[in-house]
């Protein structure tokens, strides 16, 4: 339902009049909603926000807040739901702080005596619903890209690239290796190839629960990969269930060096690379 240019106008009027006692009954009952999560001095900032964008857009001829008019409006929204949302609060507490509007609206027209008052106030319900819903699909918006960016940090911190010796690096992989898990390693370690220089790189699958085609192919693809870049790969941590599963589908990493432990993977690179890795035990005295 849309508000009438009359509406609009008697609006306008409403909010200026009656600000102060509009904007701190409408404080007043956020804030029981919120049961103290928010600061009165905070809420108040917001309301007086929110109610000033009203008046404005009111007072140039509102009547939808897909107005036109309504721009400043919906940009306060915008900010009220994303502010909320990075706070944590949920979506219906943030709704309701727009939706408390009616009640304070409602206490307010009910002192009047005028016969259009509840043909107005059917109006401004309307409007009030819409800026509550606007503010719903602000919120969910701003969550899932927080959502996102946290599951992209936590994809980051899963795949560390972790220098071992000089020219030596390691992938160590723990849990599923899906396509976009499997592209942040491949980024990764050809960062790290770059940055470090290192001629070798050990890719650690001991806590990779199970090895199937699919997982053998991002295998392989971040070894070429890293071939390409100079560098030779040794793939770690073949059970004996992985190397059964490997050969029962037919797998096969080729000329690709494989160990059964991250210990067995770094002596072999260590060979490589002229290291002595035997450890010498002192003689008995006799």
């Amino acid at each position: 339902m849309a508000l009438s240019a009359e509406q609009s106008g008697r609006l306008a009027r409403l909010l200026t009049e009656h600000a102060d006692r509009l904007t701190t009954r409408w404080t007043e009952i956020v804030a029981s909603s919120l049961r103290g999560r928010l600061s009165q001095a905070e809420l108040s900032r917001q309301a007086g926000e929110l109610h000033r964008s009203m008046v404005d857009a009111a007072g140039q001829g509102l009547t939808d807040l897909a107005d036109e008019h309504a721009g400043e409006l919906r940009a306060v929204l915008a900010e009220l739901s994303a502010s909320r949302a990075r706070q944590g609060f949920s979506a219906t507490e943030t709704a309701i702080s727009v939706f408390a509007l009616k009640d304070a609206l409602l206490e307010l027209m009910e002192e009047s005596q005028d016969a259009g008052t509840l043909r107005d106030f059917v109006a401004y319900s309307a409007l009030i619903d819409q800026m509550g819903l606007f503010t719903f699909e602000s919120f969910v918006r701003t969550r899932e890209g927080l959502i996102a960016d946290q599951a992209e940090q936590l994809l980051e911190l899963s795949t560390p690239v972790v220098k071992l010796w000089e020219g030596v690096v390691a992938v160590p992989l723990v849990g599923t290796l899906d396509s976009a898990r499997a592209q942040v390693v491949m980024e990764r370690l050809l960062q790290t190839l770059v940055d470090t220089g290192s001629p070798y790189a050990i890719i650690d699958i001991t806590g990779v629960p199970a090895v199937d085609t699919q997982v053998a192919q991002h295998i392989l693809k971040t070894v070429v990969a890293a071939r390409l870049m100079g560098a030779d790969c040794i793939i770690s941590g073949i059970r004996p269930q992985i190397a059964q599963t490997i050969v029962a589908l037919g797998i096969e990493f080729g000329d690709i060096a494989t160990k059964a432990s991250l210990a067995d993977a770094l002596r072999h690179v260590l060979r490589l690379t002229g290291v002595e890795t035997t450890s010498r035990r002192p003689r008995r005295e006799s």
